[in-house]
């Protein structure tokens, strides 16, 4: 029998992580020892007590019924005291809180819940490539790239959005894949400009915890305006090193969560609520020595490791600069940015093609920070041998 793929689903390109988690378990498989810096997948352990919990959690079996699509009620007012305490905004959990089954989920169904055939929406290029394929094509939006440039520190020109007939703008500060971070007076910007052309906000926040060097990513919600506009997308999985345990949120504008719970209710019924206890004492305790102690020697050995991979890169003849947040390096790299990713592939050692990002994103290679510090090194005597 013949089955055919909807036209949506043909019109996108295959997923750039599942091509590289293929690409990666198929040379293992062959035995070949590859370093690989691709996909973002932090390498170090959660904090003890958050798998205390969660295996105390798990183990109640009143923890294993359905959960609500928009989440446990003691999930939702553990975000809104942290987003009082972390970021100074005050939050209704009933109303402009959602639980996510990781931020990824999220992202794509507000599009679901806003976008109609044929709505522009302003994707960032380079980008997470969730918010152009798996939100806006999946819904049958028309992406509409946004350029992300060098000489704009990755910034987006806030007057190319005034002028953009668009329903819907996605936006990720602080920034994969280039690491970029912006201040509360360009979120101010953003949002007046958001404001004039009733264009929802959809701020991906994910990566706010992972910062170095004195810098504090801000919420967009910290702009008054913003909660007009705008939905903001956070994870536990970045800030608490538990990608598999899929437990997000997103917060804002009433009426947006309400659309995105709205989708929600036709596909899941919310993260599984162990899950969701173990991430609501988590928050609770973020600021507690047995969370912020390992949670900051974590940030210690990012650090660290981002210092040796620029260093070493820049010494390579592949310019980066040292990023303020995230774990990832946006290094440029001659030529092609497939082609040079293939020819480090052969020295064992996997990155992340540019262009796998958005057209804007070639002739850069972006490195995930998920390697201990000797096989870095390594790594870049690889690299030296093969360039």
């Amino acid at each position: 029998m013949s089955f055919t793929l909807s036209e949506r689903l043909r019109r996108l390109p295959p997923y750039l992580f599942k091509r590289l988690e293929d690409t990666v378990a198929a040379l293992r498989a062959e035995g070949v020892d590859l370093i690989s810096f691709g996909v973002g997948d932090p390498d170090l352990p959660p904090p003890k007590a958050y798998l205390e919990n969660l295996i105390r959690e798990a183990g109640n079996p009143s923890n294993h019924n359905y959960s609500f699509s928009k989440g446990e009620a003691e999930f939702r007012e553990a975000v809104a005291e942290w987003y009082k305490k972390r970021f100074g905004v005050e939050l209704n959990p009933e109303t402009e809180v959602t639980a996510l089954i990781g931020s990824k989920e999220g992202l794509a169904n507000i599009a679901r819940a806003f976008i109609n055939d044929g709505d522009k929406v302003l994707v960032p290029d380079p980008a997470y490539p969730v918010y152009r394929d798996g939100a806006t094509v999946l819904s049958d939006g028309i992406p509409v790239p946004l350029p992300l440039l060098e000489e704009d520190d990755f910034k987006p020109r806030l007057e190319e959005i005034s002028k953009a007939e668009a329903k819907m703008i996605y936006l990720n500060y602080p920034n994969n894949p280039t690491a970029a971070v912006v201040d509360e007076s360009f979120l101010k910007r953003l949002v007046e400009v958001a404001l004039e052309r009733n264009l929802i906000i959809c701020y991906d926040n994910a990566y706010s915890e992972i910062s170095f060097d004195g810098y504090k990513a801000p919420s967009i919600l910290q702009i008054d305006e913003a909660r007009d506009v705008a939905v903001e997308f956070h994870s536990c999985s970045k800030t608490f090193n538990v990608t598999g345990d899929r437990i997000g949120f997103a917060v804002g504008n009433e009426r947006l969560i309400s659309g995105l719970v709205e989708v929600k209710s036709q596909v899941d019924s919310g993260p599984p609520p162990f899950t969701q206890r173990a991430a609501a004492i988590a928050l609770r305790n973020y600021w507690n020595r047995e969370y912020r102690d390992p949670l900051e020697r974590n940030l210690e050995k990012y650090a660290r490791r981002r210092d040796i991979l620029v260093k070493g890169l820049n010494d390579l003849g592949l310019p980066c600069a040292k990023p303020k947040a995230t774990f990832y390096i946006w290094a440029k790299c001659p030529g092609g940015s497939v082609e040079f990713a293939a020819k480090l592939l052969e020295a064992g050692v996997m990155v992340t093609p540019g262009a796998g990002f958005g057209e804007h994103g070639e002739g850069y290679l972006r490195f995930a920070l998920t390697i201990e510090e000797e096989r870095i090194r390594e790594a870049l005597e690889r690299i030296r041998s093969v360039i």
